[in-house]
């Protein structure tokens, strides 16, 4: 007998294998991106005392670079290198012989002179009535008036003279001009000193009180002049804001000083001016040239919005702007406006409300419109992250 082979199975086998060929084809789709973790501040307003600092310089109240106003020769130098002068006080005595004989010379020029308007002035008194009784010409009375009146002449030249040469005579002392503390000389004894000279010999600087000059925007002095105007400002005086000092050790300057907006003019390439104010300075703490930083105190802001400045960058156009985190934890771009800097932070005066969650760090991966986790973060972990950024 034969028996029947059946092929079905041998049939479907090719069948399987494509199906099973065609499942593998197809990729699972893949999971959802995690919104990216960013670090926030929420905003909460608070009492912030407001104050301008402002880096600048000291300088001297008063000085004086001495020179000499006659020539001659050192003879005596008679105060101390680093001491403390009154005005008036002799510093150097210049060789006085040659300008004591052109003093007595003058002198004796001014008795001639005077001895010779007494001889004309007797004789134009004797020829006064010979004039009106015809006794003499007419002539030689005008040639009498005429010595007369060139005698009283003379003498008038050589008070002069003589009062030059007494000018001429005391400045052979050369005195401080300003009561202050000397500084190094630079001749001795024996040195050949002109009139005129451009090299000063000597330095004598007032140091109590003292100027300290500060850059100041014309914007910022705007302000402050309103501020001053409306009572904010601590006065010293009627017109003056008080100032305070920090040395360059970090230290406060006691004594309180008054400002004074001395410049006039704006410097149109930096839209800066000068500001001086006053110093106290009795303890000669304070010298020229220092390095300070001056404090304007200007009141206190009762709901002050501060905002770290590593939250805040700028458009195209300048204008500051920060990322914020909404209720639907989506990524919103707002344009602010700052006032000042306080600390590590900034003043917001426009764009911000209380509540809301500024981004400090993460910020080059948050975009506007995206989705993000948040978490709060400080001050100081975002300003490691924007420098690490």
């Amino acid at each position: 007998m034969k028996r029947r082979i059946s092929y079905k199975p041998l049939a479907l086998a090719p069948l399987a294998l494509t199906a099973s060929l065609a499942g593998c084809g197809k990729k699972p789709a893949p999971p959802p991106k995690a919104p990216q973790t960013v670090g926030v501040v929420t905003l909460h307003s608070e009492a912030v005392t407001l104050r301008t600092q402002l880096p600048g310089r000291t300088d001297a109240y008063e000085q004086a670079q001495i020179r000499p106003q006659v020539g001659g020769v050192i003879l005596a130098r008679t105060f101390d290198q680093g001491g403390d002068l009154k005005a008036g006080q002799l510093m150097f005595q210049i060789n006085p012989a040659p300008y004591q004989a052109l003093y007595d010379q003058a002198k004796a020029q001014l008795l001639n002179a005077q001895a010779a308007d007494l001889r004309a002035s007797g004789q134009l008194a004797r020829y006064r009535p010979l004039r009106e009784a015809h006794a003499v010409s007419q002539q030689d009375y005008d040639n009498t008036l005429a010595t007369a009146q060139e005698a009283k002449a003379s003498v008038a030249q050589a008070r002069a003279t003589l009062a030059q040469a007494a000018v001429n005579l005391e400045w052979t002392k050369v005195r401080s001009p300003i009561d202050g503390r000397a500084g190094r000389t630079l001749v001795t004894e024996g040195t050949l000193v002109t009139s005129g000279q451009t090299t000063a010999i000597a330095t004598v600087t007032r140091l109590d009180p003292i100027y300290v000059d500060v850059n100041l925007a014309s914007s910022d002095m705007l302000r402050l002049r309103r501020e001053l105007a409306s009572g904010q400002l601590q006065r010293l005086g009627n017109t003056a804001a008080a100032v305070g000092l920090e040395l360059e050790d970090g230290s406060a300057y006691e004594p309180a000083g008054r400002l004074e907006l001395s410049e006039v003019t704006v410097d149109p390439s930096t839209g800066t001016l000068v500001m001086r104010a006053v110093f106290p300075n009795p303890d000669h703490l304070l010298l020229p040239g220092m390095f300070v930083h001056a404090k304007i105190e200007e009141g206190t802001d009762p709901k002050a919005l501060l905002v770290p400045q590593v939250a805040v960058t700028r458009t195209p156009k300048g204008e500051a702007q920060v990322l914020v985190v909404g209720d639907d934890d989506k990524v919103g771009l707002r344009i602010i406006q700052t006032a000042r800097v306080i600390g590590n932070s900034w003043l917001v005066t426009k764009g911000l409300n209380e509540g809301d969650r500024v981004i400090v760090s993460g910020i080059q991966k948050a975009h506007p419109g995206a989705k993000v986790h948040a978490v709060p973060a400080s001050v100081d972990a975002s300003e490691d992250d924007a420098k690490a950024g």
